[in-house]
């Protein structure tokens, strides 16, 4: 059910070593960045730095390690819902905000920050932002994504003028206070700090969610399991320019171990207080540990009846909804006794479970969304389910020993400290696991999408493509469901996300052209079969992006026109007009609006050779269609693709007349040949074949007969296809662990389908290209560039331009890759 992917671990230095902090802390983010710290030892200088590592899970080894300015121990780390800027808290009162430079999942710096001076903090979350889905896996089977995936209706925490959620950060203090930081639009912070309750006293654990009503609910516990474990409501207001807070106690409750006789005083500490999500604050799961062993129970806040004694009964008697109620805390569910609890890792899933109880549907009580992890003193972790607490998965680590006799008891006592997670997360899919153990070393898990229990191969797959689907709506990387998929469930997820994308409406489906194009690629990189079809995926990924921008630039002539934009009207026209003859298409358009200006159009050169080249090197494939190895094999048999390539044909072909500079360079064989002109007659022959996706017909002899002449007439460009990403992905797939160390890339040996590459690979020496501005960087680049963390992608770091049509397109890519990747910065000799 759970077994290793990769092992990370610091090399050891002689002078300097990393060593887990205590407590030790860790944070995954929706676009798969984990946070972690550690303290960075100095043997000379006897003194401690408190570190803050981020990771991309693609690429573990490009660690960014940070001096977090903190003078204490960090006690709480925290990222923000879009997973672009960290929280980090210590035991001194300040809280920092961390954020990417240029966008760079390798590049970060602290903006702003507040502090409770001297008073460390053990709770930190973010302001709910007011935007909830729920997952309803139970109808995992149903055509239409807003059966699956349904917003939930929910007030974000605090609203600016209009109903715009405010953003900022609240935290909970050892000694009783409550710091709420906004982030105003001007980016100044406004802070204010109020106690809890009246009396205020010392809070050990502390833990923070939401409810739907835009109030705050604080958990707080004074670690003594004899002690309550307090609830209170916190509610922020915006009052004159100043920052209010209000608090309201809550029910409380005491832990059933220590009401029990036979437990009373066998677990003396809580070590644990965990909402079961951030959004759910009627669900609390807590934990009270001795020196061996713990116990962890789970529990509800529910609305109950409350009893009317039978002399106010017949006085007047209670109807229906008049009947007063209570919120009281109920116990859910217990575990035995436990080894001793080290960690805790709760889902991030918002599954909506139709029923409040613990019966769920046999196909879906498996679901990975439904456990939390828990991870013991004895080197295991536990999936449990988060409402029963029944175990659904297991894994043992090194050091933790199966069979248990008295040999190996004594073994482990002399074996000196057993290795185990200090600190660990759930993805957000819940299939992958990262644990910080005591030696600072970073473990990856893949977990089961079955949860271990055996399940058919469908299911497995309906599982997949159900979390594949969520990521697809809610824009989270999917990085961790790739774990799961084996070469030969690549074909078969293709096909079926595709047919669920298609049943969607037209509206949504636009809005999720490129991501699931995006998430194709991907998949087919997994697979030595359909490697080909990853170049085929990004570049229709490039040729979405440069159809909008080139049709974005045309402006209607006059400003009282009909609905339709000019790019529109362009694709009207071209899908009506079926013509081969370029300039007979061309004379149906109102040439006036595609006027630009000279600089604007040069500017865009290196874009339009890009179609100009592409448009050929299709052609020229065509005669060798039946191979589908071979980049650009899709592209023959999609009408949509074929269609958007004509339409910028005959945009090209006019600003050709503008200035014929900007027209794609050719080297033909004869000086009086029209290479556009042929191009499009032979593409329009093409499109014809299949631009109706039901009835596609095969080419006619003639038209490969023509294609076949391309090369003789037209010199064949090279295309630069993407490079192989340098990620972990591609070796996990054997399932055997991979050792990996910090700051040091491993070699591609071993890479399963790096041979499949060679035929469109650049060998070493070549030239570089920038992929999202086409410009040729040389062989050795002397321009600091970036490259995406998922599809390999690079391009310069500072734009080159000062035209302003260039810098939109660049502007697209500021923040992601076409590909939905994340930047990160690369060295400047890059391979």
């Amino acid at each position: 059910a759970m077994d290793l992917a990769y092992v990370c671990e610091w090399e050891k230095k002689p002078k300097s070593n990393h060593c887990p902090s205590i407590p030790l802390v860790c944070a995954w983010s929706c676009r798969n960045l984990i946070a972690f710290t550690t303290d960075l030892k100095n043997e000379e200088e006897k003194d401690l730095t408190h570190m803050v590592h981020i990771i991309d899970t693609e690429h573990p080894w490009d660690v960014y390690s940070v001096n977090s300015g903190h003078a204490e121990v960090i006690t709480c780390l925290e990222w923000d819902q879009s997973g672009s800027r960290l929280l980090s808290a210590d035991a001194d009162g300040h809280i920092k905000c961390w954020s990417m430079t240029d966008h760079l999942a390798n590049s970060w710096e602290n903006t702003v920050g507040s502090m409770v001076e001297g008073d460390p903090v053990v709770a930190l979350s973010w302001l709910h932002n007011g935007v909830k889905l729920a997952l309803h896996v139970e109808k995992s089977g149903a055509s239409n994504f807003g059966e699956k995936f349904s917003r939930v209706k929910f007030s974000p925490s605090l609203t600016l003028f209009g109903g715009k959620p405010m953003e900022g950060w609240i935290a909970v203090t050892i000694s009783g206070l409550v710091t709420v930081s906004l982030l105003k639009p001007n980016g100044q912070v406004l802070t204010s700090t109020e106690s809890l309750c009246r009396l205020r006293c010392r809070v050990a654990l502390a833990d923070v969610a939401f409810t739907g009503g835009g109030n705050i609910v604080v958990a707080t516990s004074d670690g003594s399991s004899s002690s309550p474990v307090q609830f209170y409501k916190v509610c922020v207001s915006v009052v004159n320019e100043k920052c209010k807070i209000d608090t309201e106690i809550l029910p409380s409750l005491f832990m059933r171990c220590t009401t029990d006789p036979a437990r009373k005083d066998k677990y003396p500490a809580i070590t644990h207080l965990k909402f079961l999500a951030r959004d759910m604050s009627e669900q609390v799961l807590l934990c009270a540990s001795n020196q061996n062993s713990s116990i962890v129970e789970c529990w509800s806040l529910r609305k109950e009846g409350l009893p009317v004694n039978n002399i106010f009964q017949q006085i007047s008697p209670v109807v229906g909804d008049k009947q007063p109620m209570i919120l009281k805390w109920r116990i859910l569910s217990a575990t035995n006794d436990l080894d001793r609890v080290s960690a805790v890792a709760l889902p991030k899933l918002p599954i909506s479970l139709t029923n409040t109880d613990l019966k769920v549907a046999n196909d879906t009580k498996f679901f990975p969304g439904l456990g939390l992890a828990l991870a013991f003193h004895d080197g295991s972790v536990h999936i449990v389910h988060r409402l029963s607490l029944q175990m659904m998965a297991v894994f043992y680590g090194s050091s933790s020993q199966r069979p248990v006799d008295e040999q190996t008891i004594k073994r482990q006592r002399t074996a000196g400290p057993l290795v185990h997670f200090k600190a660990m997360q759930l993805s957000w899919t819940s299939l992958a696991l990262a644990g910080i153990d005591s030696h600072g070393k970073l473990s990856m898990l893949r977990i089961s999408p079955s949860m271990g229990h055996v399940l058919d191969m469908n299911m497995s797959l309906r599982h997949l493509l159900f979390l594949l689907e969520y990521c697809m709506v809610t824009g989270y990387d999917w990085w961790d469901i790739l774990l799961h998929v084996q070469p030969n469930m690549v074909q078969n997820l293709v096909e079926k996300l595709h047919e669920e994308y298609m049943r969607q409406n037209a509206a949504l489906q636009q809005v999720l052209s490129t991501r699931i194009v995006a998430m194709k690629a991907s998949l087919c990189k997994l697979s030595s079969s359909t490697i080909a079809r990853v170049c085929d995926y990004h570049a229709k990924l490039f040729l979405i992006a440069i159809s909008c921008t080139l049709k974005s630039l045309l402006r209607p002539h006059f400003l009282n026109t009909p609905d339709k934009s000019p790019g529109d009207r362009l694709t009207e026209i071209c899908s009506k007009i079926t013509d081969i003859d370029i300039d007979k298409v061309m004379i149906n358009l109102k040439t006036e609006e595609f006027v630009l200006e000279m600089t604007t159009l040069q500017s865009l050169q290196q874009l339009i050779q890009w179609v100009g080249d592409f448009v050929l090197y299709l052609l020229a494939s065509l005669p060798n269609q039946g191979s589908p190895v071979r980049p650009g094999h899709s592209f023959l048999r999609d009408g949509a693709s074929l269609g958007m390539f004509r339409e910028l044909m005959v945009v090209i072909r006019i600003w050709g007349l503008l200035k014929p500079s900007c027209l794609p360079v050719y080297t033909a064989t004869s000086d009086t040949q029209d290479s556009m002109s042929l191009l499009f007659r032979l593409l329009t022959k093409l499109w014809l074949c299949c631009r109706e996706e039901n009835h596609i017909t095969e080419p006619d002899d003639t038209l490969i007969d023509e294609c076949c002449l391309l090369p003789s007439q037209l010199l064949i460009p090279n295309i630069d296809w993407l490079p192989i990403n340098d990620g972990i992905i591609s070796k996990l797939q054997n399932k055997q662990l991979v050792r990996l160390q910090f700051g040091k890339a491993p070699g591609l040996v071993g890479h399963t389908v790096s041979s499949q590459f060679d035929a469109f690979v650049r060998a070493p020496g070549q030239p570089k290209i920038d992929h999202l501005r086409r410009l040729h960087l040389g062989a050795y680049p002397t321009e600091e560039c970036k490259s995406c963390t998922r599809c390999g992608c690079v391009t310069m770091l500072k734009s080159p331009n000062k035209v302003t049509a260039v810098k939109q397109w660049e502007q697209r890519w500021i923040k992601n890759c076409l590909c939905g990747g994340l930047w990160r910065r690369m060295p400047l000799s890059y391979s």
